[in-house]
């Protein structure tokens, strides 16, 4: 009997620590078991509670009282699979006649308490068939992706979302991207993770950081194309105009608009093209846009309408040419000009880290999901990392990026430094490698020594 004792307490002090510090392995051996079982026991009675429940049908109500048994009760969406994760659990539902998706989101929180779970999100995957993605415990806690991850070309994971799931940055479905947050709020990590991601693949990287480049300049190895200033970043976004425009010279000179071609194999953007004649996607990450579209000057003045002009230009034009634009920035809002609001339309994608007001949430969702701006500022300042994600279709969702050094973004650049195309276009702009010239210190007035 006392081994027995033994062996029973050793299990819990271990379920203990693992809870404590490796929370998905606690998961998969202990709370995974518990979880399920609790769903299976109290689902009619918790669907019943939340209103998520249909009488039964006048036919089975007939049935019972001309057989003289007893009236069935209200029946619940029927399960169609209970599937298990290494973050929760996946509860796939069929709906009953006259229930509704919203229904089942509306009442996510409520499940979420009655189940014991961390958290529950829904989404309709037909019609009449919606899928609960409940959470053991806090995944954006302690970041950890997965090890194998669905990549893709143009589609890299860069962080987890809230239900377990990969939160991927997927190009060609969604061109152009805004991030926006306040200082230490994560936007530098969420920038190293993309580019350690798309370091990898067949893509020419193209940066401009006019802090000095002290955020990209670290990873230029794997750049084909770097500004550092505003000048410099106005004749970059120049000479990608004239890229685009080449691009779509050779997609017209390679259209194969014949009467004996399929319909299915005319080209109309780069990836129509066969392979040996595909240009090389490029993506363009502006660090901080601010300041491009600041100016205290006439000349000043004109580069920033300039700068503004091009980069627009590539926002309604590049995604055919594949050039695809990752604006970073604090803010984003008319304030900075004319031509800023146009330019944040094409901006399909919208990342919101912590901000500090309600203005700056509002600048990324307001005109696209207004619940998610009441999420962006309720983001403490203890979860660096933590972001909004939304797009134009009106859906959001919490993420956070898991933490990378920027000396393993370095690592993982020159790595694969030999992947960096060598445009002729950005040939100008490329990335000196040679070492620096000492830099002195800046004079710093010293106090006076204690008497």
């Amino acid at each position: 009997m006392m081994w027995l004792i033994v062996a029973l307490v050793l299990v819990v002090v271990a379920a203990g620590l693992l809870r404590w510090r490796r929370p998905a392995w606690y998961w998969l051996t202990f709370g995974v078991t518990r979880a399920a079982a609790r769903v299976l026991v109290r689902y009619g009675s918790v669907m019943d509670a939340c209103g998520l429940t249909v009488p039964a049908p006048r036919w089975r109500l007939t049935v019972a009282r001309m057989a003289n048994r007893p009236v069935p009760g209200p029946r619940a969406p029927r399960i169609l699979r209970l599937r298990v994760t290494r973050t929760g659990l996946v509860l796939r539902l069929k709906l009953r006649p006259g229930q509704d998706a919203f229904d089942v989101a509306a009442s996510c929180d409520r499940l979420r308490h009655s189940f014991a779970v961390y958290g529950v999100t829904s989404r309709e995957l037909r019609s009449g068939v919606v899928e609960l993605r409940m959470t053991g415990y806090d995944v954006l806690k302690c970041v950890q992706m997965p090890a194998l991850a669905d990549s893709r070309p143009m589609r890299v994971p860069v962080a987890l979302r809230e239900d377990g799931a990969v939160h991927y940055r997927d190009y060609r479905t969604v061109p152009h991207g805004l991030v926006i947050g306040a200082t230490e709020s994560g936007k530098s990590v969420y920038q190293r993770n993309l580019v350690a991601a798309l370091a990898p693949q067949r893509v020419a990287l193209v940066g401009i950081d006019c802090k000095q480049g002290v955020e990209l300049f670290p990873l230029a190895r794997r750049f084909s194309a770097l500004a550092d200033n505003p000048d410099t970043a106005a004749d970059l976004l120049d000479a990608l105009v004239s890229h685009m425009q080449d691009v779509y010279q050779l997609i017209r000179a390679e259209q194969r608009i014949t009467a004996d071609v399929p319909d299915a194999e005319i080209a109309a953007d780069i990836w129509d093209l066969p392979e040996d004649l595909r240009p090389v996607p490029i993506v363009v990450l502006v660090d901080e846009v601010a300041e491009l579209a600041l100016f205290a000057t006439k000349d000043e003045e004109k580069r920033r309408d300039r700068i503004i002009t091009a980069l627009a230009r590539l926002a309604q034009l590049g995604r055919a040419a594949g050039i695809y634009l990752e604006v970073c920035g604090q803010r984003f809002g008319s304030e900075l000009g004319k031509g800023i609001t146009m330019l944040r339309a094409q901006l399909t994608g919208r990342t919101a880290h912590r901000v500090n007001d309600e203005a700056s949430a509002n600048m990324a969702f307001g005109d696209i999901a207004p619940d998610a701006v009441l999420a962006a500022i309720s983001i403490p300042t203890d979860t660096p990392g933590v972001a909004i994600a939304a797009d134009s279709a009106g859906g959001w969702a919490r993420i956070r990026t898991p933490h990378t050094t920027l000396r393993h973004a370095v690592n993982v650049c020159n790595r694969h430094a030999e992947m960096t195309p060598d445009l002729p276009a950005l040939a100008p702009f490329r990335p000196a490698l040679g070492t620096l010239a000492p830099v002195p210190a800046p004079a710093v007035e010293s106090a006076p020594a204690a008497a």
